[in-house]
């Protein structure tokens, strides 16, 4: 006799399945990637050098706190479509966003970085940051 499971149940299984897909996935090797995107991810590759390892690490912190900040904005966009925040709130997030933008361009230009400098670029998977 074949019990019934719940439908979250078998909502878990489907996506644990779609997972142990995923993870078969092989990552792409060097001969799968073109010879100029392959020069460009070597170039951006953080260098160990004693004299620019502040740099680097400034470039790393920086390249985070962009991130959060494009995903903060997303998120405040999304609850703004939504509708959950008094217009108050909108403005005082709208303004929380520029300033932080502002300070990060700052920021990048006291280290002599721009923002593309910041966006990783993750191989086969494409760069780190969407387009801003």
């Amino acid at each position: 006799m074949t019990e019934e499971r719940p439908p979250h149940a078998r909502r878990m299984d489907e996506v644990a399945e779609a997972a142990a897909r995923a993870f078969q996935l092989l990552p792409a090797g060097p001969e799968d990637v073109p010879a100029e995107r392959e020069a460009r991810r070597l170039a951006r590759r953080l260098e160990t050098d004693p004299d620019t390892v502040e740099r680097d690490l400034i470039k790393l912190v920086l390249t985070l706190v962009e991130l959060l900040r494009q995903l903060m904005e997303r998120q405040a966009l999304h609850r703004v479509d939504q509708g959950d925040l008094t217009e108050e709130q909108e403005e005082r997030i709208g303004s929380t966003l520029m300033v932080l933008h502002d300070r990060m361009r700052e920021l990048c230009a006291r280290y002599d970085l721009t923002m593309e400098d910041l966006n990783l670029d993750l191989g086969p998977l494409g760069p780190l940051l969407p387009p801003s």
